[in-house]
């Protein structure tokens, strides 16, 4: 409905941001077009919640109108426009947009800042989003909550243990710890981290707790290997009169999956519809794939998804191939990857299993079918990697890696080290060699997989008190797995190894996995 004839431009204002405010996000940009065909001005005032209306319904091409429209009223020069420009970018996923009009800026405050650091942080550009955190620091603008949170979500998101510490101690000095939001982004920062117990400690010391909180501890406990106690949480955060939500019980069917808890996964799926009215979604419905099939219950997977009425996609179908690959069934990994291809073509993961899985079988003219098939399709792997975070430098590793500045030094303690998990009891578990190689060749292969040169360096530069944290952005070689256990014992070390799954702590020949992985 229009405003009446005569309607002033600060009413305009009024009506644009009120609706704004209330999430009706089409009815203020529909005023601003009234009153435009009204022959009304804008001011400062009229353009910032037209933005941010325009960013929350993503609507890139307003964003953009509205852009050009302030230049010609020459309103760039108004902090708060020019923060609601870079904040609506940022929205819209438009960092370069964003980045560029920040640049632009004669003059920026801690809003400023935060949006852009917000925008990156939410985009995942995680390594950019803590660039920015250290620009707003070094200029000397005070960090607010927001800003706070985000840092310490690229924090988790790019493993920066050592700098979510260092953000810690500025919440601390600065007072931000009462904000719910900082203590949820610390809790889950920690757990995705691998700081598990430090995690618990600023979820001990809360003063609030919400949803958020206590799925971000259950989800911790679950990816860190701790499955049982994931689910205790979730009997505690029940009986303290906090709803669980979606996410909630993508965590605990995680932990279930993980602790090999059929009967409780089962009871949990039930329980999120019939207790709580949830429909479950794609992220539920992979993880109970992944617990039967974990438990070599196939059928019980198919059966579960064949009676789905939730439109499932890829992660879906991508957890049921990994489970073909555990148990080897090459026949239902055959279809799996095929439903993966309907619907994401694009997907190199499917083929990467397939292959995996034709090699342990020693196949070897399906991993060569699968490769050419790779090739002509223009899809290309992500090679796998692991690093380790020493003294604030990353150092980064691929299989078979002689470009480190002390890799002498490093092929010799792998060499040292295989030699005494040999006699340890270790044999080479070369179906996890993917080459078709003698034996021989296979073996040293594994020997020099990039989380193998990572945990050989971490023994070198990582102090002996200290635990050696590597990571890997994919999932960790079965057989490395085994032999990194056995490094733990016999050089007396703590070893967290984060893959693409899940964290692995390692100590005195054990694994917090429990080899259920």
């Amino acid at each position: 409905m229009a405003l009446p004839a005569g309607t002033g431009l600060v009413a305009y204002n009024a009506a644009i941001s009120r609706c704004a405010r209330a999430g009706l996000y089409p009815r203020a940009l529909a005023l601003f077009s009234e009153m435009r065909g009204r022959g009304l001005l804008v001011d400062e005032y009229t353009l910032p919640p037209l933005l941010n209306s325009a960013a929350l319904l993503r609507a890139p091409p307003a964003a953009r109108a509205l852009h050009a429209l302030l230049l010609r009223a020459g309103l760039a020069s108004h902090l708060h426009v020019a923060n609601a420009l870079v904040d609506a970018y940022a929205k819209l996923s438009r960092l370069d947009a964003a980045r560029a009009v920040f640049d632009e800026m004669a003059r920026r405050d801690v809003v400023t800042w935060t949006s852009l650091l917000t925008g990156l942080a939410r985009a995942g550009a995680h390594d950019a989003a803590v660039r920015v955190y250290g620009g707003m620091v070094d200029e000397g603008v005070q960090p607010d909550e927001f800003a706070v949170a985000a840092v310490l979500s690229s924090c988790a998101g790019s493993t920066m243990l050592e700098l979510g510490r260092s953000v810690h101690a500025a919440v601390v000095r600065l007072g931000l710890e009462p904000f719910l939001s900082v203590g949820n982004s610390l809790v889950s920062m920690y757990a995705k981290t691998g700081a598990l117990q430090d995690a618990q400690t600023v979820f001990d010391a809360a003063r609030a707790r919400c949803t958020i909180t206590w799925t971000a501890l259950i989800v911790g406990y679950a990816q860190n290997g701790r499955g049982r106690q994931s689910l205790e949480i979730y009997t505690d955060m029940v009986r303290s009169g906090c709803r669980p939500d979606y996410v909630t019980f993508i965590g605990l069917l995680f932990a279930c999956s993980h602790a090999g808890l059929v009967d409780a996964g089962r009871a949990h799926f039930r329980s999120m519809v019939t207790d709580y009215g949830i429909t479950p979604g794609p992220g539920h419905y992979a993880c109970m794939v992944d617990l039967f099939g974990r438990a070599g219950r196939l059928e019980e997977a198919m059966d579960l998804l064949n009676r789905s009425t939730t439109e499932l996609d890829a992660t879906v179908w991508k957890a049921l191939l990994g489970a073909c690959r555990v148990h080897r069934n090459a026949e239902l990994a055959e279809r799996a990857a095929e439903m993966v291809w309907r619907l994401d073509p694009k997907d190199a993961v499917p083929y990467v299993m397939l292959a995996n899985l034709y090699s342990r079988a020693r196949r070897w003219d399906d991993v060569a079918r699968i490769r050419v098939l790779m090739k002509s399709r223009g899809i290309t792997k992500e090679p796998g990697c692991s690093w380790v975070g020493v003294n604030g430098v990353t150092h980064l590793f691929h299989v078979e890696d002689r470009g480190h500045p002390r890799a002498a030094e490093i092929y010799q303690k792998v060499e040292e080290m295989t030699e005494r998990i040999r006699a340890e009891g270790y044999v080479p578990d070369t179906d996890w060699a993917l080459q078709d190689e003698a034996p021989e060749g296979r073996e040293r292969g594994l020997a020099y997989h990039s989380e193998r040169l990572a945990v050989a360096f971490g023994l070198l530069a990582v102090p002996a008190a200290a635990p050696i944290r590597v990571f890997k952005n994919l999932r960790v070689c079965g057989d490395c797995h085994a032999a990194v256990k056995i490094v733990t014992k016999l050089y007396g070390r703590e070893i967290i190894l984060r893959d693409a799954n899940c964290f692995h702590h390692m100590k005195d020949g054990a694994c917090s996995c429990g080899d259920y992985w």
